[in-house]
Parts: structure tokens; sequence; C-alpha cells
């Protein structure tokens, strides 16, 4: 099974606490997006600190086509 979005963003930030880190949130909120989903603002700073793209994160609300590099 391939890993989702959110799950290769921990790995590039090496574990969920680092990710939470970067993006000065708590551990407990990315445990939380795993069920629920990655937050529309969260999205575009993820991208930002990891290179997972906000398309792939967020495809509802950016369409291929509107996604650019980082």
């Amino acid at each position: 099974m391939q890993p989702t979005p959110l799950e290769r963003a921990i790995r590039a930030a090496g574990t969920g606490r680092a990710l939470a880190d970067l993006l000065g949130v708590t551990p407990m909120a990315v445990s939380y997006w795993k069920s629920r989903g990655v937050p529309a603002r969260q999205a575009i700073p993820i991208e930002k600190a990891t290179g997972v793209s906000r398309h792939d994160l967020r495809p509802d609300l950016y369409p291929a086509e509107d996604v650019q590099a980082p």
C-alpha cells in the first residue's frame, strides 16, 4: 500500500513531531490530520517544509493545473 501524502510529508520531515515543530502545531494535531485530513491552511506550509505538493495534500482545493513549484 502506498503512503498517503501526509505520511510522505511526515517521512520527509523525519517524524510527526518534527513536522509539527516545522509547522508550529502540536504533534497531536498532525496525528489528528491522519484521520481527518490536512486542514486547508496547512497545505502550503507543508508543501514548503517537505516538498509534498499542495495538490497531493488537498486535490479538492489545488487542482493539478494550479500547482506551482514551492
